[in-house]
């Protein structure tokens, strides 16, 4: 018969801290990074809210300039909607669609790309209802 000595017992738990240390911080680096992006997601998003409000603005400044000088007003809504395209593009946007709903009233959808999707924004200026 022969016996087997062991300096050990069979069930040591020796290095289980530093599995359990790895884990953790794998837990901790995951929620960095789903923090991360939506930080990201929320900035694109109030990114393309600004540019679509001052591409908006932009396109009514233009319409309310052309009716002042009394230009002609089926050509106002082109001019309008591409001062829009320029003022979103220099912004990091691109027009999805522009629109001219009569007495001044411009409806700007703008959409940016980024890492975590696209984000979209809608604004309107011109006259109070």
């Amino acid at each position: 018969m022969s016996v087997c000595s062991r300096s050990r017992p069979v069930f040591d738990d020796a290095g289980a801290g530093t599995v359990l240390a790895v884990g953790l911080a794998g837990v901790v680096v995951l929620v960095g990074l789903v923090l991360g992006a939506l930080g990201a997601a929320t900035m694109g998003r109030t990114a393309a809210q600004s540019a679509a409000d001052l591409a908006a603005l932009a396109a009514a400044d233009v319409l309310a300039l052309e009716a002042v000088l009394g230009a002609d007003p089926h050509g106002g809504a082109g001019r309008a909607c591409e001062r829009a395209r320029s003022v979103a593009a220099r912004n990091g946007t691109v027009v999805e669609e522009c629109s001219v709903e009569g007495a001044g009233v411009v409806v700007v959808r703008v959409v940016r790309e980024q890492a975590v999707g696209a984000a979209r924004a809608a604004a309107r200026a011109g006259p109070a209802r």
